[in-house]
């Protein structure tokens, strides 16, 4: 079989993006080794959430496991499968549940990267919305009707759901400006279903709506977009939410307590049946998942829905269809096969362009592991970064050989990427401080 030759621009991307220890947007196809059983578990949620059920999903590994690259490649599978995705990174201003601003700034973030098998890279929400006249006018060609009283049909059943009323006007507002080429009408709708109004009476003014999305309507919101883009022609709407560990690092204990009661609402919705064509996918650390102190197992209630299948640790084998997905390591053959793509793609799919051969792969694992034991492919982020570089001097400097080099090559273990500052509340309301 011929290899397949790799772009330039995909190459560089891929190259780029794992030697800053970051996941590459494209390209991934390229570099996916292993996790075979979670990926089959998760392709069976896609296929629920595509035939009008929902999902939910925790993703939990260490530091540098492969997190964020793992749930990119099922977000890469959702939008083959005609799924509209949505995805961010919460930080300190992005939360789940807040009442600054902060949920309806993780909303924004949300929507500004919202993908769909056309706009892999964000940026479709006005895709999603063309697309939802653009099926109405087929409909109206086809059943005889005014386009008008079509739409009306189709956002009459977003009507029925909290917050759905004003919804379904905003996008009749884009309606009416696409058929009167009004460009401001149609922006100020895209910014309503953004989130991007911060006042009502800045939305009431430009659009005659009476409400805004705002940090208490983040969850009934999605499930209004997750209707929506079924009405535009989707199978549904996959949210991806990153990071989740920084949930875990609020101190405040009230505002954690809410975020994880958030959780539980959607979490219960997903389970019970009550949201329709709507997947969750949650990204974290095992911390945030177990600590009995400030993780979710500190909420009595997530902690029993959460806690792992008895009798599958009994047997020695994982549950897969259990919320709570812990990745399973790279096994050392499987890291073996990564070496071998990145090294392909490093060539751009070129054999003769190897920079060196398949003993060299070896070589380098054996010092991974003499290095820093079993961690070289529980986490795999270092191990990738140290080989891209080495790769990086070799192509620079043809006189030196991969010999000379493999055995100054230092690897760190992937450690948390930022110093936690810890608070404890006292009784006296005061605080201890540790580092």
């Amino acid at each position: 079989m011929v290899a397949k030759r790799i772009r330039a621009k995909e190459r560089d991307a891929i190259i780029q993006s794992l030697k800053s220890g970051v996941t590459p947007k494209i390209g991934i196809q390229h570099i996916q080794v292993g996790r075979v059983n979670e990926l089959k578990a998760l392709i069976q949620d896609i296929n629920r959430v595509s035939d009008g059920g929902s999902a939910f999903r925790l993703i939990i590994g260490d530091y540098g496991s492969g997190k964020t690259f793992f749930l990119s490649v099922v977000r890469a599978i959702a939008l083959e499968n005609k799924l509209v995705t949505v995805n961010a990174d919460l930080s300190p201003d992005r939360r789940i549940h807040a009442s600054a601003g902060q949920a309806r700034n993780l909303y924004s973030e949300l929507m500004r990267n919202m993908a769909t098998r056309n706009k892999p890279d964000g940026n479709a929400l006005t895709s999603v919305v063309e697309k939802f006249i653009t099926e109405a006018m087929k409909e109206a060609d086809t059943s005889g009707k005014s386009i008008n009283s079509i739409i009306h049909e189709k956002l009459a059943l977003l009507s029925e759901f909290v917050g759905g009323y004003d919804f379904a006007k905003v996008i009749e507002a884009y309606w009416i400006g696409h058929e009167k080429d009004d460009d401001i009408l149609k922006s100020n709708a895209i910014k309503w279903l953004r989130a991007e109004y911060s006042t009502k009476t800045d939305a009431r003014n430009d659009l005659g709506v009476r409400t805004i999305i705002s940090d208490t309507s983040f969850y009934d919101a999605l499930k209004l977009m997750s209707l929506f883009v079924r009405q535009a022609g989707y199978q549904g709407l996959l949210v991806n939410l990153d990071e989740m560990v920084n949930l875990y690092k609020l101190n405040n204990t009230t505002a954690r307590t809410s975020n994880y009661e958030q959780i539980l609402r959607i979490l219960n919705d997903c389970l019970q049946g009550s949201a329709e064509h709507l997947g969750f996918l949650l990204g974290g650390t095992h911390e945030f998942l177990l600590d009995p102190r400030k993780g979710l197992y500190s909420y009595e209630a997530l902690q029993s829905r959460l806690a792992d299948n008895s009798f599958a640790k009994q047997a020695g084998v994982i549950d897969y269809s259990s919320p709570a997905l812990h990745l399973a390591s790279l096994t050392p053959e499987e890291l073996y096969i990564l070496l071998k793509n990145l090294r392909h793609v490093y060539a751009e799919g070129d054999k003769a362009k190897y920079l060196v051969p398949d003993e060299s792969l070896k070589a380098f694992l054996q010092h991974c592991s003499q290095t820093i034991g079993d961690a070289y492919f529980r986490t795999p982020r270092n191990t990738i970064k140290a080989f891209l570089d080495m790769l990086a001097v070799i192509d620079q400097n043809p006189q030196i050989t991969w010999h000379s080099l493999i055995s100054s090559v230092a690897i760190n273990e992937d450690k948390p990427s930022d110093v936690e500052l810890e608070t404890e509340d006292n009784e006296d309301g005061f605080a201890d401080f540790k580092l």
